[in-house]
């Protein structure tokens, strides 16, 4: 993607925000002006225990030129009254494998690109400059930081310790000294500073969230040298934390980094080959490799306790800038990150890094970003891994890794469930109706758990649609594994429930007047969340079925969008179609209509589900077309929102339902990529 110098003014040039990542949790984003405009922006966000405690290292760097005694800037940056020029000289952005500045002044041209080392907290700026008929001084300033990245360091009286030579610096910011800054160049000078801070530097997409927006962090010095006339050269700038990077790893990092995403592209197997590619087939395969390159944004290693092999582990950020990772979305997230792209090592690495989280029969439901602490919140992160096993299979066949690692953890948490499951005050237990209940009043443990304060926006406790779905999945996946391993006890154990439980969610659930099915037992809401009775592996309401056909009519008039599905039908009296505004007025509309891409992936296995089974020829025919009518759709919708929306060459975690579908919350979802991805994959 490409942007020229008239996209790249201070009103286009704040809404667009690019994202890249080290593997370990770690990142660097800001916009494509180069300003800063969220707290989470920065060059050098570093995970202190991988990927979570992550803190802001660098904040950015603010370059300068100076052209017969002229200064000119390259950086952009916002203060409520002042806004700097540096985006004034900026004659272009780029992004595929990483961000590319090209500026252009007096004759001189600088190409700044910046990526990150992989597995290490560590940045890397390179900046090739040609310069004109003048000489030039250069100037770097690096404005650093040390705070958790949801905070702010206002009224912060940094001590700032450093350990220079000429071309590098070695910080200790407030005494932490397990964890110090290097910072290095290939050539110049640096001159340390002191007490030297840059001042109120303004977050106007924190001001927009309700939260505090500006903070004043220090400038640690500068790097300066001259470049003469005629001549071009390139500086590489590189910040880490913990380990210093030898200046020639930095210098080859753009080359290793290239052919690393490369070799994931190339041996995902999606990218049409072929000398005679038409304009629609390039334009396709450009559209699915920046979705390859965004997707490994989320992979990242997952240290364990010291006593086991950190690199056993892997995990999915389920969203930047502000998750870590969620069993929930990983979960769903694994088939298009993971299995559709043939990583399938990664993808068992990823299984196995969950299933050790399990405590009482849950699989975690997400890792504090602040101390690691696993949280179990969740009634369905469990009951997921069960079709996350059963799409492993569909790609893999491994039934000996299943059986070795999965299958005796899909047992213990059956039995778990079984039994009742307390663990923070999840409430979960098999009612007498074969039915599972979870939650309470005051713990909201389903993907809809929007809460201000103790008040809870979308009550769902009781008896869940999607989690009876995913309960009725899990006994069958467990039946049949357990067929397929000979283990009698539990074939004997199960055999007889599937056929009562599939007939008594038929009862509960289906709403003969409306044709759908119920929300909640005792709640007729229309949500999306019926459609996990059809998309499932194992679904629970026949896909051949009237009732079938009914839910999915529904949805289509009731829920299905152009970015993907709503979260409660329009007409609802708490039907909202924004997500905007402070954060209660965010969190009150989070699940109440604004549309999620996800929930895409529901659809699509839904119709897939039904033309697989349906035996009549026309109705097949019809169904299969429906299908590819909703692929070419959601192509054609994600091809130019990749491109055109907030998160350059990525998806948002959701949309406003109404013109101009305004996209929010997160810029880059997990699992907004992973379903898109999955389904646009099939677009001819």
């Amino acid at each position: 993607m490409k942007l020229g110098k008239l996209k790249l003014d201070i009103k286009e040039g704040i809404k667009k925000e690019w994202i890249i990542s080290n593997g370990i949790g770690g990142f660097a984003s800001s916009t494509v002006i180069g300003a800063n405009i969220r707290k989470y922006h920065g060059l050098l966000v570093a995970a202190l225990n991988p990927p979570t405690e992550r803190y802001l290292i660098l904040s950015k760097l603010d370059e300068n030129i100076n052209i017969k005694g002229k200064n000119y800037p390259l950086f952009t940056n916002f203060c409520k009254t002042y806004i700097s020029g540096g985006y004034k000289n900026l004659t272009s952005f780029e992004k595929e494998y990483y961000p590319i500045y090209t500026f252009d002044i007096d004759g001189c041209t600088i190409v700044k690109s910046i990526s990150m080392i992989y597995q290490k907290n560590a940045t890397v700026v390179s900046y090739q400059i040609t310069t004109g008929a003048n000489p030039i001084k250069f100037n770097i300033s690096p404005i650093i930081n040390y705070r958790n990245m949801h905070n702010l360091s206002n009224n912060w009286n940094f001590e700032i310790k450093q350990k220079t030579s000429q071309t590098s610096t070695k910080i200790v910011v407030d005494g932490h000294r397990n964890h110090p800054i290097y910072l290095k160049i290939s050539e110049g000078q640096y001159t340390p500073f002191e007490n030297d801070l840059f001042k109120n530097m303004y977050y106007i997409r924190e001001e927009e969230r309700g939260y505090a927006a500006e903070e004043s962090m220090p400038c640690s010095g500068m790097f300066e040298l001259n470049i003469e006339a005629n001549t071009t050269k390139t500086i590489v700038f590189v910040a880490s934390v913990d380990e210093e990077i030898d200046i020639n790893e930095a210098s080859e990092n753009f080359d290793k980094e290239k052919e690393r995403l490369d070799e994931i592209i190339s041996n995902s197997n999606l990218i049409l080959e072929g000398k005679k590619l038409n304009r629609f087939q390039r334009e396709k395969n450009q559209v699915i490799k920046d979705l390859i390159i965004t997707s490994d944004t989320f992979i990242t290693q997952r240290n364990k306790k010291a006593s086991c092999d950190s690199t056993q582990y892997k995990s999915i950020i389920a969203g930047y800038p502000w998750f870590a990772d969620w069993g929930r979305d990983t979960l769903i997230s694994l088939e298009g990150l993971c299995l559709v792209q043939n990583r399938i090592e990664d993808s068992k690495k990823i299984l196995l890094n969950w299933i050790s989280t399990i405590e009482s029969g849950l699989v975690a439901n997400y890792f504090d970003d602040v101390d690691n602490t696993p949280h179990y919140n969740s009634v369905d992160a469990s009951l997921l891994l069960f079709e996350a096993t059963n799409r492993y299979l569909n790609y893999t066949k491994d039934y000996d890794f299943v059986k070795k690692e999965i299958y005796p953890k899909l047992v213990d948490i059956y039995n778990n469930y079984k039994k009742g499951i307390s663990l923070e005050r999840n409430n979960i237990f098999v009612d007498k109706d074969g039915l599972l209940y979870s939650g309470t009043p005051e713990t909201q443990n389903t993907w809809m758990d929007a809460k201000v304060n103790d008040f809870v926006v979308t009550p769902r406790n009781g008896k869940a649609v999607e989690i009876n779905s995913l309960w009725y999945n899990a006994i069958k996946t467990l039946l049949e594994l357990a067929k397929y391993y000979k283990d009698a006890k539990i074939v004997s154990k199960l055999k007889l429930i599937p056929t009562k439980l599939k007939k008594q969610f038929v009862k509960s659930f289906y709403n003969e007047k409306g044709k759908y099915l119920n929300d909640l037992v005792g709640n007729s809401k229309i949500r999306p969340n019926q459609l996990f009775a059809l998309s499932l592996t194992y679904p629970v309401i026949d896909p051949a079925s009237d009732i079938a056909n009914e839910i999915i009519d529904t949805v289509d008039k009731k829920l299905l969008m152009s970015h993907g599905l709503k979260t409660l039908a329009r007409g609802d009296e708490d039907f909202t179609a924004e997500y905007e505004g402070g954060l209660l007025q965010r969190d009150m509309a989070y699940h109440q209509g604004p549309t999620w891409p996800w929930l895409s992936g529901l659809y699509y296995d839904a119709l897939n589900n039904m033309a697989k089974v349906e035996k009549s020829k026309s109705k097949k025919k019809k169904l299969e077309e429906k299908l590819k009518r909703f692929v070419d759709d959601t192509y054609l919708t994600y091809k130019k929102e990749i491109y055109d929306s907030e998160g350059v060459c990525t998806i948002s975690e959701l949309y406003n339902s109404k013109l101009p579908y305004k996209a929010g919350g997160t810029i880059s979802q997990a699992w907004s990529v992973a379903e898109v991805l999955r389904i646009i994959k099939e677009h001819n």
